[in-house]
């Protein structure tokens, strides 16, 4: 991962969220992986750039299908097994990691624990990993996944598989969708309404907001507002219980209007 670019955010926002996790426990960002979507990575950096513009430690938990495996050392010291990639920004290679914390009754929890303890210093921690993963180890209906997708077809199917997983499993029922396309694509719009139109029609579930990241962006560009905002709306309501400063800002930049006229083409089942 590149370290994330540096950008200025108004002032107040930044300082009202600062206060609000300096007497706060660790945010836990999920992202539903998705190894149809080449540009992953990209978007992962994205989140963190957004993160690292509050001053906020992150750390990512690395995951997925196509992500590296956990070291063996995790097993003995998961703190030896944080890398760290710039001044805000920490890494965990964890594929297959989440499993080996499951209970007799199936849950891995446990893991997020066991993070906090490895990753003391993180406020932020992003957890890449896939939907059944997830279900296991997420203990909070009042978490907000991130879906991730770009414009080819397997991927929004993937997207939404994800969202019916852990709708059904885990009984979430608010996401969020980033994708790696370019921010003005109309296809763009019509992919969230689709993911949209079928997580409300089939699951109940809502797509809160959206956004897009351009992965042929230089790193140095500055993040769209889109991605800033989508950023705020994760850390404003996760865990449960949180009430931010930055409520006034927690209207979707895109909302999606006339969901249900969208015509559904993502399967349902």
């Amino acid at each position: 991962m590149r370290e994330p670019p540096f950008s200025k955010t108004p002032q107040d926002q930044a300082d009202g969220l600062r206060k609000l996790f300096a007497a706060s426990r660790t945010r836990i960002i999920p992202v539903v992986s998705n190894p149809e979507v080449l540009d992953a990575g990209v978007l992962l950096e994205g989140l963190c750039a957004a993160c690292s513009e509050m001053g906020l430690q992150t750390l990512v938990v690395d995951a997925g299908e196509l992500s590296p495996a956990a070291s063996e050392m995790a097993a003995v010291d998961l703190s030896a097994c944080v890398e760290r990639l710039s001044a805000q920004v920490s890494y965990l290679a964890a594929r297959g990691l989440p499993l080996r914390y499951i209970n007799a009754n199936g849950s891995a929890a446990e893991f997020l624990r066991a993070l906090g303890e490895a990753a003391p210093q993180a406020d932020v921690m992003i957890l890449h990993a896939p939907a059944a993963e997830l279900a296991r180890v997420l203990n909070s209906r009042e978490m907000r996944p991130v879906l991730l997708a770009d414009t080819d077809a397997r991927s929004v199917t993937h997207a939404y598989a994800g969202m019916k997983w852990l709708s059904q499993r885990s009984g979430i029922m608010v996401y969020s969708l980033l994708m790696a396309c370019h921010p003005q694509l109309r296809l763009a719009e019509r992919i969230a309404q689709q993911i949209s139109s079928c997580g409300d029609g089939f699951l109940g579930a809502v797509l809160r907001d959206w956004a897009c990241m351009d992965p042929r962006t230089p790193p140095s560009a500055p993040l769209s507002p889109e991605v800033r905002h989508l950023a705020r709306e994760l850390l404003a309501v996760v865990p449960q219980g949180f009430a931010s400063d930055a409520a006034h800002d927690a209207r979707p930049l895109r909302p999606l209007v006339n969901l249900r006229s969208a015509r559904p083409a993502v399967a349902a089942n």
